[in-house]
């Protein structure tokens, strides 16, 4: 089995080390990472500068480093590095920091892995609750284990795993739970400030903003110690409003010479 594995904090987190180590007992993996934290970007791809790949500087992180994104680094390892055998799985962790509601839909981290399956491989992106975890032995266990569960479960196209994890202590986890993307996100705030040279400049800060309580919805279940796995569709199509669209009759004809707004 082979294992692409990608992250957006960069080849010197922690989580992208604690995730190696444990898949590397089970597959042979391949390691492309951003050189730099690129967190946010979601799923950016660099297009504007050449893509510059080295190797990671760090024998305990065998692998290539990329200057660009998430997505970047797996659309490189697929489409080039790997070509001679393509990966069986697609793994983007451990984040830093959750990947709840909303708010995958910036992440680098579901980038990564969103990535992988528009190219038809299984994907998993694995997150903890924090930005500065002391302890991955639940996150790692939880990546094993949607690992062993996903190999005879088949993902259609299309879709990804996203996996988060409360920092808390094994003996706290409540279980594991299947869910939904609950209907939360960060509402920005910013924060001004003046420089030295009297130039104003801002911090992005912000809060969580609930937009109606899912009591099965990720961050719900995140909050009370459940590990979650929600399963992500990258097909975009409002189905329902397609449906009342057609249904209301949007769909017409339109003739050619016939001019706008008019019969």
């Amino acid at each position: 089995m082979r294992v692409l594995l990608t992250n957006d904090d960069g080849y010197l987190a922690r989580g992208i080390h604690e995730l190696y180590k444990a898949l590397s007992d089970r597959a042979e993996v391949k390691v492309v990472v951003p050189d730099r934290e690129r967190s946010a970007t979601g799923m950016g791809l660099t297009l504007t500068e050449p893509l510059r790949v080295r190797d990671i500087p760090l024998p305990e992180l065998p692998g290539k480093m990329v200057n660009g994104t998430p997505a970047d680094c797996v659309k490189m390892g697929i489409s080039y590095l790997l070509q001679d055998k393509q990966p069986d799985f697609v793994f983007s962790g451990i984040n830093h920091g959750s990947n709840t509601g909303l708010n995958a839909l910036y992440s680098g981290t579901v980038a990564g892995a969103v990535e992988g399956a528009m190219n038809g491989i299984p994907s998993i992106a694995v997150s903890i609750a924090s930005f500065q975890p002391d302890d991955y032995t639940v996150a790692v266990r939880a990546a094993l284990n949607v690992l062993d569960r996903v190999q005879d479960f088949e993902l259609q196209p299309f879709e990804l795993l996203s996996v988060n994890v409360p920092p808390i202590p094994m003996k706290d986890i409540k279980g594991l739970r299947v869910t939904r993307v609950a209907h939360v996100m960060y509402r920005e705030a910013f924060d001004r400030r003046i420089d030295a040279r009297n130039n104003e400049y801002f911090w992005m800060g912000g809060e969580w903003v609930n937009f109606g309580v899912l009591p099965d919805g990720d961050e719900t279940l995140l909050r009370e110690g459940y590990v979650t796995v929600t399963p992500l569709r990258m097909d975009i199509t409002a189905e329902e409003r397609l449906t009342a669209m057609r249904k209301a009759g949007w769909d017409e004809e339109w003739q050619a010479g016939e001019q706008a707004g008019g019969s």
